[in-house]
């Protein structure tokens, strides 16, 4: 089976999130979105029945799979990419919610006020909302992302999970985001940024990372802007 994926062309954003699950799980899949003539909003408008709301969504010709932490919960039961026990899928769902929780807050660091304006319509609102993000929330993601983890290697057990890759989406967003923030918040939480290299190195994602697929974080969900980094 080859799943039809449904995003955005030319930005990773929510649906690297799924991308990356997807490589790492030797999952075929089409990048419909990137496709010459693909229009995404006439795909998801042509849906009667179960539309979803937005990209990202999966399509396997049966089932149609919107957001982003649903569709990986749906990979993750289908191909092995959380663990067979209920606890354990439960845990890997819940992370995964909380890592989009923090997406959502970075992405709303750039455009507190309105989604659909311009960031410079909206700076310096943009710069308090930064900097309550980077000095209080930031520390308090990593505070949990450490306790889940743990002495563990990875966040379900003995082998990478949705969540773990997931999380590595999320430590690189906020990377490029924050890089001033995070470097200074590198020695605090040395568990949470091993764990980052640690799924950077997995050989499942060597081929990905590169290839051509691999979008570099650039318009999006995290947009790098000096003043929001706490500079000048």
């Amino acid at each position: 089976m080859t799943y039809d994926f449904w995003y955005w062309p030319g930005i990773p954003g929510r649906g690297e999130f799924v991308r990356i699950a997807l490589e790492a799980g030797g999952i075929a899949y089409r990048e419909r979105g990137r496709e010459d003539g693909a229009d995404v909003w006439a795909k998801r408008d042509s849906y009667s029945r179960t539309p979803p709301f937005a990209p990202p969504w999966l399509d396997n010709g049966e089932l149609v799979i919107a957001q982003t932490a649903n569709i990986l919960m749906f990979l993750g039961e289908r191909h092995g990419l959380a663990p067979d026990d209920v606890k354990g899928r439960f845990w890997t769902s819940q992370l995964m919610l909380t890592i989009m929780d923090v997406t959502a807050e970075a992405h709303d660091t750039h455009h507190p006020v309105d989604a659909s304006a311009y960031y410079d319509d909206q700076k310096a609102e943009a710069k308090r909302a930064a900097t309550v993000f980077r000095e209080q929330r930031i520390p308090k993601f990593l505070d949990h992302f450490t306790k889940a983890l743990g002495g563990a290697e990875y966040f379900g057990g003995d082998r990478w999970s949705y969540a773990d890759t997931g999380f590595f989406v999320l430590m690189s967003g906020l990377n490029h985001a924050f890089p001033r923030r995070m470097v200074a918040l590198s020695g605090d939480y040395p568990t949470v940024f091993t764990h980052w290299d640690r799924i950077a190195a997995l050989p499942e994602l060597r081929d990905y990372f590169a290839s051509d697929r691999c979008l570099p974080f650039g318009e999006g969900i995290f947009r790098y802007y000096p003043e929001l980094d706490g500079e000048g």
